[in-house]
């Protein structure tokens, strides 16, 4: 079969290529070669249309003369690489990344598509802080009333205004789903512009497995994503500054205004629990942030960025565990790997 721009799922031609020619032929070179993975090693595994390793494509450079691996500088996964030490049989999905030298430290079912719950709320950020300025004032409408029984809300009411800046720290601190909406209806024009914006970023950033419907997680069967996407949005979403610094906090007061202009006074905490102090990551290790989430379909979910005693990065997620406490136990047991490496 010839391969066509609009048959490829897998590769993207960007740089405005002169014509069809052109990315057919590039895309038949990347179907021939090899990819790099970690550190530098060659893949066993030569790139396909149908697979499931999201990072398999193709960036042309500007000169559209040379192409090189879409994840030439990050990890590649195709196959688990597992520790017997480390027990996640009450997990569904985990991964550990070491950010500086792009190796995989650990790998179960990366490419696996699961409920990504409050992780979402990572995209959201990045949208709004990539499209929005922390100072724009963001205005509720009726959309903000999220009726899900349990979901996780500051109580938002039509007409209350706060800045993104606040909306960032009740979104990613508490994981108000009700801000969620506020973010996506402000900085997308409309909620269903903004999942656009989310879904056209993720694919950018190559988490082709990826689907968003909503800027919040609460459980819907279209909305999905992998421990592998979920590494490269992270790995995204700690450029920004802002970003890394709100994951870090443990507490956060602010006041915005109703539609009356009356103060409405909010102190939040972390649903971090190693930043809460009650998990504790394993010697040599420091939790420097990240983000959790929990729903029914989901289970429990987190994503960290760690460091080591030299301060180097890492990135680690887990989706679907069956409760807080195995969750935050297999966490432990995941990060710990890093004093193996």
């Amino acid at each position: 079969m010839l391969l066509t721009e609009e048959n490829l799922s897998g590769v993207k031609c960007i740089n405005s290529l002169k014509n069809r020619i052109f990315c057919t032929v590039l895309s038949l070179i990347v179907c021939m070669t090899f990819l790099c993975s970690c550190g530098g090693k060659k893949l066993d595994v030569p790139y396909t249309l149908d697979s499931e390793v999201t990072s398999f494509n193709a960036i042309a450079f500007k000169d559209e003369t040379k192409i090189n691996p879409f994840a030439s500088d990050l990890c590649v996964i195709v196959d688990d690489i597992i520790d017997e030490d480390v027990d996640m049989s009450l997990s569904d999905a985990a991964v550990l990344f070491d950010i500086n030298n792009e190796e995989v430290l650990y790998s179960k079912h990366a490419h696996t598509r699961l409920h990504p719950a409050s992780l979402t709320k990572v995209m959201t950020a990045i949208v709004a802080l990539k499209y929005g300025s922390l100072d724009q004032t963001l205005t509720a409408t009726d959309s903000v009333i999220i009726r899900e029984k349990g979901a996780q809300t500051i109580g938002l009411k039509t007409g209350d205004k706060m800045t993104l800046e606040q909306a960032l720290h009740f979104l990613l601190m508490y994981s108000a789903n009700d801000v969620a909406v506020l973010i996506a209806e402000n900085i997308g024009g409309s909620v269903d512009n903004f999942i656009e914006m989310m879904n056209d970023e993720a694919n950018a950033l190559g988490a082709t497995n990826t689907h968003f419907v909503n800027s919040h997680g609460l459980t819907d069967d279209e909305h999905y994503t992998t421990a592998y996407d979920l590494y490269l949005i992270f790995n995204q979403a700690i450029k920004y500054e802002k970003f890394t610094e709100i994951i870090s906090m443990t507490e956060y007061e602010t006041s915005y205004m109703d539609k009356s202009g009356n103060a409405i006074n909010k102190t939040i905490k972390t649903t971090n629990a190693y930043l809460t102090g009650a998990y504790k990551a394993p010697e040599n290790v420091t939790v420097m942030g990240g983000k959790t989430g929990t729903t029914a379909a989901a289970g429990h979910c987190i994503i960290l960025l760690s460091k080591d005693n030299a301060g180097a990065p890492y990135i680690s997620v887990i989706l679907h565990s069956e409760s807080s406490e195995s969750l935050f136990s297999d966490m432990t047991a995941l990060l710990d790997e890093i004093n193996k490496s």
